[in-house]
């Protein structure tokens, strides 16, 4: 009963759109009090959620996509993936594939993503004569490479809460990734053979080689990230410090990152840190109470009465994660699930490297969809779309991101068979 209240509670505020960290936040504190828990207990659970060394690779990762966006590196790839791709029918599309994957290697985060090539590609699709709701969905749909694609700030959220490798489930994340990567281009093969309208562009050798030189530097950094922390050379954290002022370097080698961009790359590190930091904290004091009601143990029995097949357990989690995506920021309901599926998976048997990818893939496919959607709210503000236009351009995309998740699901050895093969 008191959590079923809890729950209505948050709810509730988060209908009346209080922010999702004071709606936890609130009625966590209201529990404390009438449960005679000590409020200063409360507020060092809050504490101890942020006091933590994995967590200080997020502001890192956050500031490395930062740096990476101001310094014009999403740009430089999108010209020289659109100059290698010339002479393909329907380029723009697959352009706009290649590029969030090339970017994903350093930003780790979705709206980031959006928001920086966005901007870019979706102008260029409506002038080619590709039709808004096929540029701002293929725009927002490749953005969710971004946060499955190491360096991930979600899986650096979720190794610290499972307490497993943060490298082993970057190298699990790679073939998903590439999957997703996969699936978007062949929705987009489909829909150009459609379109007659679309037509070729012109190769030009000259214009290839100089954008090439324009990203060599650049593409360096999923080197440093993933060859420094699969190598043992670096710790997630490290290897996000290196890369970051790896990128700041670039940026001012190649005169792209000027002080007013790198004032604005801190600014944005600051604001998107404390919105992290904040939901993570408060979901952690939430995590706290429903683990002290005995929610896990409850949730552990009702789905071994349904089933006793790991399977089973996965897209039931699937199905969890696509229903609070839907409702509830994917940060926050990364922290507030992981601490209560974690024992359940170890009952299943259920490797929680393969409970993380698909966790985070089903959470992340949360962004394409209302009411929240916020690479929906991202595209539509940088294309001038409305919301409505760009979900319904969206929704071809989604198939082969929950076919995705249904292969992370049934092939979980699959997703292991990298970190295996790194030894991780």
């Amino acid at each position: 009963m008191m959590v079923a209240l809890l729950g209505i509670a948050i709810a509730v505020l988060l209908i009346i759109r209080v922010p999702v960290a004071f709606a936890f936040l609130g009625p966590s504190i209201v529990y404390m009090w009438l449960n005679d828990q000590s409020v200063g207990n409360a507020l060092r659970e809050v504490f101890n959620a942020a006091n933590s060394f994995p967590m200080l690779a997020v502001p890192l990762f956050v500031l490395l996509g930062a740096l990476a966006n101001h310094a014009g590196i999403a740009d430089r790839l999108f010209r020289f993936a659109l100059a290698v791709l010339a002479r393909v029918r329907g380029s723009l599309g697959y352009v706009a594939i290649g590029t969030s994957v090339g970017f994903s290697w350093m930003s780790g985060s979705a709206v980031a993503d959006a928001a920086a090539l966005g901007k870019v590609q979706i102008p260029q699709m409506i002038r080619a004569g590709y039709g808004r709701r096929f540029a701002t969905g293929v725009s927002a749909s490749s953005a969710l490479i971004a946060p499955v694609m190491p360096p991930s700030i979600p899986a650096v959220i979720y190794a610290g809460l499972a307490a497993v490798s943060t490298g082993g489930l970057f190298a699990a994340s790679v073939i998903p990734a590439l999957l997703m990567a996969a699936g978007l281009v062949v929705v987009v093969a489909v829909l150009v053979a459609r379109n007659r309208k679309i037509t070729r562009g012109e190769f030009d050798k000259r214009e290839v080689l100089a954008a090439t030189k324009g990203v060599i530097l650049p593409m360096i950094t999923p080197v440093i990230i993933l060859g420094g922390i699969l190598g043992g050379f670096f710790t997630p954290t490290e290897a996000a410090a290196v890369s970051a002022v790896y990128i700041l370097l670039v940026g001012i080698v190649q005169r792209t990152l000027t002080w007013r961009g790198l004032l604005a790359a801190l600014k944005e590190t600051v604001l998107t840190t404390g919105a992290i930091m904040l939901i993570v904290a408060t979901a952690s004091l939430l995590g706290y109470i429903l683990a002290r009601e005995r929610l896990p143990q409850l949730m552990t029995d009702a789905m071994l009465s349904v089933s006793d097949d790991p399977t089973v357990f996965l897209l039931l989690v699937v199905v969890l994660c696509l229903i609070l995506g839907t409702v509830i920021d994917a940060t926050a309901v990364l922290v507030l699930i992981v601490p209560i599926l974690i024992p359940i998976a170890n009952t299943y048997g259920v490797d929680p490297i393969v409970l993380g990818v698909v966790t985070i893939i089903a959470l992340m496919i949360g962004l394409l969809t209302p009411p929240v959607g916020t690479v929906l709210f991202v595209t539509s503000s940088v294309s001038k779309t409305r919301i409505g236009d760009v979900f319904r351009g969206t929704v071809p995309f989604l198939v082969p991101l929950i076919v995705v998740v249904l292969l992370a699901v049934l092939f979980p050895d699959a997703v292991m068979w990298l970190p295996g093969v790194l030894g991780l």
